[in-house]
C-alpha cells in the first residue's frame, strides 16, 4: 500500500519533466532549492496561497469494460507492474479518480445493464439485478488500484438505463428511446442497489452523472437522450432515494460537452433539483474550459467536474499532443473550476479496442499488446501524471501569475500536507527561464519548448488562507477537441 510521498524537504524542490521529443518521460530532475531572491532575467511567477479557488479530487480516466479485460488478460507480473505504474505515486504517475460506466458503454465486450431481462419482461422490483458481471476483472482491478493508493475516488455513469426501462425497449441510443417516465422510482433504485452492491464489494463510490451525453443518441451503442427537464425531474426522484439509502454518493447533472453548458444551467434552474446535485460535469468535444466558468458563475456553490476526453489515431504527434493535453484541457479546466481531469478509455489493445460499435480509432491512456503484455505508455499517461504526480486529492487550487504573453502557462496548489505544487507548460517557440514566487521565497528553472514541468515544494512560511468564489485565472485560449477530428495542433 503507497501513499501519497511527503512534502520535498524544506527548502528543496522536486521536479519531473516530459519534453515533447520524449527525451524525458515524467523523468525526476535535479532538485532545485529555494532562494530569497530571483535573478532578474528569469520572467516570474507569483504564487499567493491567501486566494484559494476550488478543492481537487483527482485525476485518472475510465476503467470501461474493454480497458478492464484488456488489463486482466496479461501476466500476473505484467499486470501488477502496469498498475503500480498508473495508481503508485511513488514508482508511476499515481492517478487518483476514475470514472466507471455503469454497464455497457461503446468500450465493451458486449451490451449489458445490471437488470437485464427476456425480452417482453420488465423487472420493476429489480429481482433480477446484480453487479455480478463486474465481478470476473473489473472489481478485483477496482480494488487492486485502491489497494496501491487509498485515496482514489470512484465516479459511476451509465449509458443506458436496461432497456425494458425505455420506451423504444433496447439499450442502442437511436433507436431505444428514452426512459419511461413510470420508471423514473426504480431507476432510482437501480442507482441506489449499484452503489451499494459496489460498497460491499470494496469499492465506494464517490458520485454519480445521471447519463452519458444525454443529448447524443447514438446508432450503433448503449445511449439515451435525456433532456434537462427530464434529467431535473429524475433527480427529485434520486436525491432523496440515495438519502433513504444513508448514501452520501454525490449527484452531477449534465455529463456532455462545453459547448452545451446550457443544459447544466437548465438543470440547476430547477430548484427542487438543485438542491440534490452537488456539480455539474463536462466533456471536451466542443466548445472550450471557459464555459465550466459561465456554469461556476451562476452556480458557485456547486462543483465542477471534467469527466471525459480521448485521445486517438487522429492526432499522432506527442509534442503537439502533450501542448493541449497539459495546457488547455488540464490547465484550462483546472483554472476554470474542474476538480477533476479524467480521459476516456485507461487501457486498449493495439487495435483500439474491444470496441463495441463506437469509435474505432481511440487511444487509451496506456496500449497493451494482447500477444506479449508489453505496455505502451501514452501521451495521455504523461499528460494525467504531470498533476498527479505532484496535486495529492485535497489540494487546494491557489493563485498564480500568468506568463501567458511568452507561452509559459501554469496552475498552483496547496497540498494537504502544507507542500506547495506547481504544473507549467511551454508551449512557446522558446525556451524559458522562469522564477516561482510563494511566501517569500523563489526558486528559478529552464523549461524547453514544448515542455511540461511539475514541480512541488515547502517552504519555511505559513500563510493564512482565504477562499474566493471569483472566476480570476480563467483560461480563455481557444483549441479545437473532437474525436473525429485532430485536436492536437497548437494554436
Amino acid at each position: 500500500m503507497a501513499a501519497q510521498p511527503s512534502a520535498a524537504a524544506q527548502g528543496q524542490i522536486d521536479s519531473w519533466l516530459t519534453t515533447a521529443d520524449q527525451s524525458h518521460l515524467l523523468a525526476p530532475q535535479s532538485p532545485l532549492n529555494l532562494s530569497t531572491s530571483a535573478p532578474q532575467d528569469a520572467h516570474p511567477i507569483s504564487v499567493d496561497s491567501s486566494k484559494r479557488y476550488q478543492v481537487m479530487d483527482g485525476f485518472g480516466a475510465s476503467l470501461t469494460d474493454s480497458s478492464a479485460y484488456v488489463i486482466s488478460q496479461m501476466p500476473v507480473s505484467k499486470r501488477g507492474e502496469l498498475m503500480m505504474k498508473l495508481f503508485n505515486v511513488n514508482t508511476g504517475a499515481g492517478l487518483s479518480y476514475l470514472r466507471q460506466p455503469m454497464g455497457a458503454s461503446d468500450f465493451a465486450r458486449s451490451n449489458y445493464t445490471y437488470d437485464d431481462t427476456p425480452a417482453g419482461q420488465t423487472d420493476p422490483m429489480l429481482a433480477h439485478f446484480s453487479v455480478a458481471h463486474d465481478d470476473a476483472y473489473i472489481l478485483p482491478l477496482l480494488r487492486q488500484a485502491l489497494a496501491i493508493n487509498p485515496s482514489l475516488k470512484v465516479m459511476a455513469t451509465p449509458w443506458s438505463p436496461p432497456a425494458w426501462m425505455r420506451t423504444g425497449n433496447s439499450l442502442i441510443g437511436a433507436s431505444g428511446g428514452t426512459l419511461e417516465p413510470q420508471y423514473y422510482d426504480a431507476y432510482a433504485q437501480y442507482f441506489v442497489r449499484f452503489v451499494e452492491a459496489y460498497a460491499a464489494a470494496g469499492v465506494p463510490v464517490d458520485a454519480v452523472t445521471l447519463q452519458n451525453e444525454p443529448e447524443f443518441a447514438p446508432e450503433g451503442y448503449p445511449g439515451m437522450l435525456f433532456s434537462p427537464a427530464d434529467q431535473a425531474t429524475f433527480i427529485i426522484h434520486l436525491g432523496p432515494a440515495l438519502r433513504a439509502a444513508g448514501l452520501s454518493t454525490k449527484i452531477m447533472a449534465g455529463d456532455h460537452n462545453w459547448d452545451l453548458s446550457s443544459y447544466a444551467k437548465t438543470v440547476l434552474d430547477n430548484t427542487n433539483a438543485a438542491q440534490y446535485v452537488a456539480g455539474t460535469a463536462f466533456h471536451c468535444y466542443g466548445g472550450d474550459p471557459s464555459a465550466q466558468s459561465d456554469v461556476h458563475d451562476v452556480a458557485p456553490s456547486k462543483d465542477v467536474y471534467l469527466t471525459e476526453c480521448s485521445g486517438g489515431d487522429w492526432s499522432p504527434d506527442f509534442g503537439a499532443n502533450l501542448n493541449w493535453g497539459v495546457g488547455n484541457l488540464a490547465i484550462g479546466a483546472i483554472r476554470n473550476w474542474a476538480k477533476t481531469v479524467l480521459l476516456w478509455n485507461l487501457a486498449l489493445d493495439t487495435r483500439g479496442g474491444p470496441t463495441n460499435g463506437g469509435c474505432t480509432n481511440c487511444r487509451g491512456v496506456v496500449t497493451v499488446d494482447p500477444s506479449s503484455g508489453a505496455v505502451d505508455y501514452n501521451v495521455d499517461y504523461y499528460v494525467l501524471g504531470a498533476f498527479s504526480k505532484v496535486v495529492q486529492p485535497g489540494a487546494v487550487r491557489i493563485d498564480s501569475s500568468t506568463l501567458e504573453s511568452i507561452g509559459v502557462q501554469n496552475v498552483a496548489f496547496r497540498n494537504p500536507d502544507g507542500s506547495y505544487a506547481l504544473v507549467a507548460l511551454n508551449w512557446g517557440k522558446t525556451a524559458q527561464s522562469v522564477s516561482v514566487n510563494a511566501d517569500g521565497r523563489s526558486f528559478t528553472t529552464s523549461i524547453p519548448v514544448g515542455s511540461a514541468a511539475s514541480f512541488r515544494w515547502t517552504t519555511q512560511k505559513v500563510t493564512p488562507t482565504t477562499t474566493t468564489s471569483t472566476s480570476t485565472g480563467r483560461l480563455s485560449r481557444r483549441y479545437p477537441a473532437t474525436r473525429r477530428s485532430p485536436t492536437s495542433a497548437a494554436e
